[in-house]
C-alpha cells in the first residue's frame, strides 16, 4: 500500500499541520506572560534555596554533631512553604520535615551541607571555602572577648568607625574612609594583637599545615612570631608558595573537624499536598487567543469535512454490497480503492468469497448427508415392504441384515452429532493424566480381532510414561477411527503397526500400514467430511465417511495435529503429535 494513500498518513498530516499552527501562535501569545513569571519563579526558588543552604550551613559550622537540628529544620520548612529533608551520605534520615508519611526522597540531593567545603554556587560572598562561621578553637572566651570589646568601643569614640563581632567573639571595626586613625587614637592599636586564644589555635594550625608538608615531601618553613604578629594568620597563605598555600587550606580543616556536624545531604521539594504552582495567563490578551482559536477551529472543520467526503464514497458503497449481501447475495463485491478503505474492500470481498464457498459446502454436506442416508433407508424400506408382501421372509438373517443397517443409520448419526458439537464448541473433554501407551494397546486389542478376520497382522509398538492430559473416551476414539480405517484398506498379508514415542515435548503415535495408499492429489482431502477414496462412494468397504473428520477435530480439541503420508501401493501413515504432560 501506497504512504501517500494512507488514510492514517492523511489524517496525521492534517492534524500535525493543525497542531503546528495552534502550537506557533499559542506559544508566541504565552511567551509575553510566562517569560517574566517564570524567571521570577526561578530567582524566588533559587533565593530560598540559597537561605536554606546558608541557614542550615550556619548550624553545621557552630554545632559539633547534628542531633538537635529537628527543631530548626520544622521550623525552616514551616516558614518557607518547602519540605527539608536532611540525611548522611548514606542516606540515613537526620531529620525530615515531611513527618513519617512524607513521599521517599528524589534520587539526587539538592547540596551537600558541608561547613569545610562551602558550595559557591549558593553561598554568595567571598572565596574561601570554609564558612567563616566556623572558627573551632579560635571561639575566645567571655574575658578576652569583653577586654577587646572594650578596646573597640575606644577606639570607635575616636575614629567614628561602626563596630561588627565576628563569630569567634572578636570585633572588628568598620572605618568611615579609608585614612588609617590619626595619633591621638592610636592608643588602643593593639586591639589587633591577638589574644592567648587565638595564639594556641594559629600555632597548633601552622604546626598542622608543617606536618601536610613534610608528608607531601614539602619544606613550609614559617616565622614564629607569626602566630603572635597578626590576628589573622592565614593572611600568612598569600607568603607561602603555592605547593604549600593548600598545606594550610588542609590543616585548618583538620582542625575544624572535631567543632562542625558532618557532611550531610539537603533534600529540598514541595511539601506534601502542595498545589503545583500556576501561571497567570491573565495578561496574554484573551481576544487574541479568543480569535486564533476560532480561526484554528474553523480550518479544522474545512479539513474535516474535506476528509469526511474522502470517506462518504467507498463506505456507502460498503453499506450497499452489505446489505445485499443480507438479502442473500452471496457473489457482490465491491470496487478494491488504495489506502486503509481500499484493504477494508479486499476484506469484504474476501468475506463474500469465504461466505459464498461456505454456502456451496453446505448445499454439499446436505447432498452428502442425503446421499448417506438413502441408501440404508431404501434398502430397509425395501426388504420391510418385500416382507410385508410376502415377498420375503423374516428369518434370522435378514432381521441380521436389517440390524446392520439401522445400526450403519445410528453411527452415521452419531458422527454427525459429534461433528456438530464440535463445530458449535459444545463437545467437551474430561481431561485426566492419560499414558499414551495404555491407549495404543486398548485400540489394538479392540481391532485385534476384525483385522484377523481380514488376515491382517495388527501390532502395537510403543513403552510406558508417554503420558498425556487428554479425555481418554475421546482420544481412543480417534486412533480407533484411524486403525479401523488401515484395517478396511489393507489387504490380506499386509500389516499394520501402531507405535508411539517422545518428541521433545510432544508425544507422536503413528499408525502404518501396508495397504493401498493414497494418490497425492487426493491426500489434501483424506480429512474431509464424507471423502472416500473409491470415486464411487459406494459402501462395499463400510463407514460413513466422517471418521477422519471426527478424527482431526478431536485431535485438535486435544491441542495435537494430524497429518498423512502415503505411496500409493505401498501404505499409509497417519501422525498424531499431542502435547506431552510434564513430568514432575
Amino acid at each position: 500500500m501506497s504512504r501517500r494513500h494512507s488514510l492514517l498518513v492523511r489524517f496525521f498530516a492534517v492534524s500535525a499541520l493543525i497542531a503546528a499552527c495552534s502550537i506557533a501562535v499559542t506559544a508566541w501569545l504565552a511567551t509575553q506572560a510566562t517569560t517574566g513569571s517564570i524567571r521570577q519563579e526561578q530567582g524566588e526558588a533559587l533565593a530560598t534555596d540559597a537561605t536554606l543552604y546558608d541557614e542550615l550551613l550556619g548550624y553545621a559550622a557552630t554545632h559539633p554533631d547534628w542531633s538537635e537540628v529537628g527543631p530548626t529544620v520544622r521550623a525552616l520548612a514551616a516558614r518557607h512553604g518547602r519540605r527539608i529533608a536532611l540525611t548522611t551520605k548514606d542516606r540515613e534520615p537526620i531529620a525530615d520535615s515531611g513527618g513519617p508519611g512524607a513521599p521517599p526522597l528524589p534520587v539526587t540531593p539538592k547540596v551537600v551541607v558541608d561547613p569545610l567545603n562551602v558550595d559557591p554556587a549558593l553561598k554568595a560572598g567571598g572565596t574561601d571555602e570554609i564558612d567563616p562561621r566556623a572558627v573551632g578553637p579560635l571561639k575566645l572566651t567571655e574575658q578576652e572577648s569583653a577586654d577587646l570589646q572594650r578596646k573597640a568601643r575606644a577606639l570607635a569614640e575616636c575614629t567614628g568607625a561602626r563596630i561588627s563581632t565576628r563569630a569567634s567573639g572578636r570585633p572588628h571595626l568598620e572605618w568611615p574612609t579609608s585614612a588609617a586613625p590619626g595619633p591621638p587614637c592610636t592608643v588602643e592599636k593593639d586591639l589587633d594583637l591577638p589574644v592567648p586564644t587565638e595564639v594556641a589555635a594559629n600555632t597548633d594550625l601552622l604546626n598542622r599545615a608543617a606536618a601536610c608538608a613534610e608528608r607531601s615531601g614539602k619544606s613550609f618553613a614559617f616565622d614564629p612570631q607569626w602566630p603572635r604578629l597578626t590576628v589573622d594568620v592565614y593572611r600568612s597563605a598569600a607568603r607561602l608558595p603555592p605547593e604549600t598555600a593548600q598545606c594550610l587550606t588542609t590543616a585548618r580543616r583538620e582542625q575544624l573537624i572535631p567543632y562542625v556536624a558532618q557532611p550531610a545531604l539537603l533534600f529540598l521539594t514541595a511539601p506534601t499536598g502542595a498545589e503545583p504552582a500556576t501561571v497567570d495567563l491573565s495578561t496574554a490578551g484573551v481576544t487574541r487567543i479568543a480569535l486564533t482559536g476560532a480561526a484554528i477551529l474553523a480550518v479544522a472543520g474545512f479539513a474535516a469535512w474535506l476528509t469526511a467526503m474522502q470517506l462518504a464514497r467507498p463506505i456507502r458503497a460498503l453499506t450497499s454490497a452489505a446489505q445485499r449481501m443480507g438479502a442473500g447475495d452471496r457473489t457482490v463485491r465491491v470496487e478494491e480503492a488504495k489506502g486503509e478503505l481500499g484493504e477494508l474492500a479486499r476484506a469484504f470481498n474476501t468475506m463474500s468469497a469465504a461466505l459464498a464457498e461456505t454456502e456451496r459446502q453446505r448445499r454439499a454436506l446436505i447432498s452428502d448427508v442425503a446421499h448417506e442416508l438413502r441408501t440404508p433407508l431404501g434398502n430397509v424400506t425395501g426388504w420391510l415392504e418385500a416382507t410385508q408382501d410376502g415377498l420375503a421372509t423374516p428369518d434370522p438373517e435378514l432381521i441380521s441384515m436389517l440390524l446392520e443397517e439401522a445400526l450403519l443409520l445410528q453411527h452415521l448419526v452419531t458422527d454427525l452429532q459429534d461433528l456438530a458439537r464440535a463445530d458449535a464448541g459444545t463437545l467437551r473433554l474430561h481431561r485426566e493424566a492419560v499414558d499414551a501407551d495404555e491407549v495404543i494397546g486398548q485400540a489394538v486389542a479392540a481391532h485385534r480381532a476384525e483385522a484377523e478376520v481380514q488376515g491382517v497382522a495388527l501390532r502395537a509398538e510403543s513403552r510406558s510414561g508417554l503420558f498425556l492430559h487428554a479425555d481418554p473416551v475421546r482420544l481412543r476414539q480417534a486412533l480407533g477411527n484411524l486403525v479401523t480405517n488401515a484395517v478396511r484398506y489393507t489387504p490380506a498379508g499386509g500389516t499394520i503397526t501402531v507405535t508411539g514415542r517422545a518428541e521433545g515435548e510432544s508425544v507422536v503415535v503413528e499408525v502404518v500400514d501396508t495397504g493401498v495408499g493414497i494418490h497425492a492429489e487426493d491426500l489434501p482431502r483424506v480429512f474431509d467430511r464424507f471423502w472416500r477414496a473409491d470415486k464411487s462412494r459406494s459402501r462395499t468397504t463400510g463407514g460413513s465417511g466422517l471418521g477422519l473428520a471426527i478424527t482431526r477435530q478431536l485431535v485438535e480439541m486435544h491441542g495435537g495435529e494430524v497429518s498423512v503420508t502415503s505411496t500409493p501401493g505401498a501404505g499409509t501413515t497417519f501422525r498424531l503429535v499431542l502435547p506431552r504432560l510434564p513430568v514432575v
